[in-house]
């Protein structure tokens, strides 16, 4: 059985929700303090990827994990279909201008991952170039962590097929999310199991641990990424300089 077909895409305990995201708010806060830490010690960064299938709630992690962070020591960045300029280059090109700096957090709402998911799976890209590109993310991932202090924490946001179906239906249903709807959503639904075997294969193939977060239930979601990035935090122990 694969990883994904056999980790829950929900909470395995009863929880209390309103419990959930006080305890969130509070590891928020807590985030906030230690990246401050960070930005002023400057000599180490983080990389936030953040990947998962559309409606799997990576906006919302951003907003709710990383809100109390001060703007000067974080970015975020989205990734969307290359320019021209950047398909006339490398596929690490457009990535590598973007990492982040010494001192900072960077959050890749999406990423370098996207280069063999949703190329590999309309077979814009041979299975050649998969290995090859799969060897390019690890040697580029091992890179940034050696030469730069970069600590690379990966999410993949687990969520079931019948859950995306669900938030894809509210960005139409809901005004307040309609803002949000793109007809291309749900054709890339379609794919659904070609892209859980692709994730799949980046999963297993990647040097650099990935988190699986099981992302049916937003607030579980965000609380397990914030214990996740806290706990990377003080484990790094920044120290504000005299």
């Amino acid at each position: 059985m694969s990883i994904l077909a056999k980790t829950p895409t929900g909470p395995t305990e009863k929880l209390r929700k309103k419990k959930i995201i006080k305890q969130t708010e509070l590891l928020a806060q807590e985030i906030g303090e230690w990246q401050h830490k960070l930005y002023a010690e400057c000599k180490k960064s983080i990389l936030v990827v953040l990947q998962g299938v559309d409606a799997s709630g990576k906006d919302g992690t951003v907003k709710n994990v990383f809100r109390n962070c001060n703007p000067s020591g974080i970015d975020v960045y989205a990734f969307k279909k290359p320019s021209e300029e950047e398909f006339a280059h490398d596929f690490l090109w457009r990535v590598h201008k973007v990492t982040p700096r010494k001192g900072n957090i960077m959050v890749f709402n999406r990423s370098h991952y996207e280069d063999i998911l949703i190329q590999r799976v309309h077979h814009w890209i041979t299975e050649e170039h998969v290995v090859k590109r799969m060897k390019a993310i690890n040697a580029f991932e091992e890179l940034l962590a050696f030469d730069n202090q970069t600590t690379i924490l990966k999410f993949y946001l687990h969520i079931s097929k019948e859950e995306q179906e669900k938030n894809l239906q509210e960005r139409i249903d809901d005004p307040a999310k309609r803002w949000k709807h793109n007809d291309n959503d749900w054709e890339e639904r379609k794919h659904w199991d070609k892209y859980m075997e692709c994730y799949e294969y980046v999963i297993q193939q990647s040097e650099i641990s990935w988190h699986i977060i099981p992302a049916d239930k937003a607030y579980y979601r965000n609380y397990l990424i914030a214990q996740t990035v806290l706990k990377t935090l003080k484990e790094m122990n920044p120290v504000v300089p005299e």
